[in-house]
This record gives C-alpha cells, sequence and structure tokens, in this order.
C-alpha cells in the first residue's frame, strides 16, 4: 500500500520534470531577428584610382618616396586597393578608435575633407582596430570620407613610424611630400600642412 501511494505520487513529478526539461530545450517565444549590419559611415573607395576632378599638380621640383606597395582593403567592401594606385594629391589620416589623439583630431580631416573641393583628398587607414571601435568613432564624429584598414601595421612600417596618429601627404606624382606625426592636428595646422607640402589653400 506504502508502496503503490510512493508510485502515484512520484509519476506526476517525473512527468513534471520531463515537461520542463523539454521546455528548457525550446525557444521562449519566436526567435529574435538577426540585426542587419549598420551601413557604414565611410565613403566608398573605388574612386580612389581615380584622380580628383580638379587636382593640383604636384610641386616644382616634386621629389620623395612613393606610397608603400601595399594593398589594403575598404571598410566598406568590394575590391582591395593598391596604394600606389591611388592617385593624388592625398592627405592620409592614420588612426584607430583607442587612441585618443587620433579621435581628438578626427573632425578636423572631416572637414578639411569636406573643403577640398575636388584639388585632392582625405583617405583614412584605420590601424590596429577593431571593425565596431572604427565604426562607432566614425558615426559619433560623422566622418565619410574613404577608409582603408590596416589590420596589422604593415603601413607605418613600411614608413618606418609606429606612433599614432599619423598624417601622410602626397602629390598628384604619388610621391610622399611630408609625414608628421606630433599629435592631434587641428583646422589650422592641416591648413598649414596642405599649403605648404601640396601647395593648396584651404
Amino acid at each position: 500500500m506504502n508502496h503503490r501511494r510512493l508510485t502515484l505520487l512520484l509519476v506526476p513529478l517525473l512527468l513534471a520534470a520531463a515537461g520542463c526539461t523539454a521546455t528548457a530545450g525550446e525557444p521562449a517565444g519566436p526567435a529574435p531577428a538577426t540585426r542587419a549590419e549598420r551601413p557604414s559611415p565611410f565613403a566608398d573607395c573605388a574612386p580612389l584610382t581615380v584622380a580628383p576632378a580638379s587636382a593640383a599638380p604636384a610641386p616644382d621640383g616634386a621629389a620623395g618616396d612613393p606610397l608603400p606597395d601595399l594593398t589594403l582593403n575598404c571598410f566598406t567592401g568590394g575590391a582591395p586597393v593598391t596604394l600606389r594606385e591611388v592617385k593624388g594629391p592625398l592627405v592620409i589620416n592614420v588612426w584607430a578608435s583607442w587612441c585618443p589623439p587620433c579621435r581628438k583630431e578626427l573632425p578636423a580631416f572631416q572637414r578639411l575633407s569636406e573643403r577640398a573641393d575636388g584639388r585632392f583628398r582625405v583617405v583614412g587607414v584605420n590601424s590596429r582596430d577593431s571593425r565596431g571601435g572604427a565604426q562607432s568613432i566614425g558615426e559619433d564624429f560623422g566622418v565619410g570620407f574613404p577608409m582603408l584598414v590596416d589590420q596589422g601595421d604593415a603601413f607605418e612600417r613600411a614608413l618606418e613610424r609606429s606612433a599614432f596618429p599619423l598624417t601622410v601627404l602626397v602629390d598628384a606624382g604619388g610621391r610622399i611630400r611630408h609625414i608628421e606625426g606630433t599629435g592631434a592636428l587641428d583646422d589650422a595646422r592641416l591648413a598649414t600642412l596642405v599649403r605648404t607640402h601640396l601647395g593648396v589653400r584651404v
């Protein structure tokens, strides 16, 4: 009698336990929709191999090393970009989201790109960074110029530099005219660099 009562008491408990296990393995409701990847704030890199519309000519007596023989991916995807095929004049900003001076100067580079007026272009090289970090900073600061991605530090090593941020000025002939690594740049300093090394007033 006691045995039978014990069995009657245990059966509902076992069934309830079995039901919880089955329910635990099933979703509580409809599966959440996969969040679409946010659109990139940066411009496409394809136009980089076409000279700017009103490109300033290379200054007289232009000399300097060519850009490194490197190929980098574009943040927005598409075909990788060979640096020596990018048409100048260029102001290249090497940066990372975890670098405070880089974040400080990015808005000035964006303003410079807006004032370029087809005479030169501003290009970013995001180095040693996460995609999410770069995306967030680009969105926060409204950065829209083309962005190349250097997952390691190949570009800096080729220039024999290691500090962030780094600014590289390249003339219409693809020659490096100046490398600036003195810290965060503001609008006035960028205007001076562009006028001095590319011969363009902004």
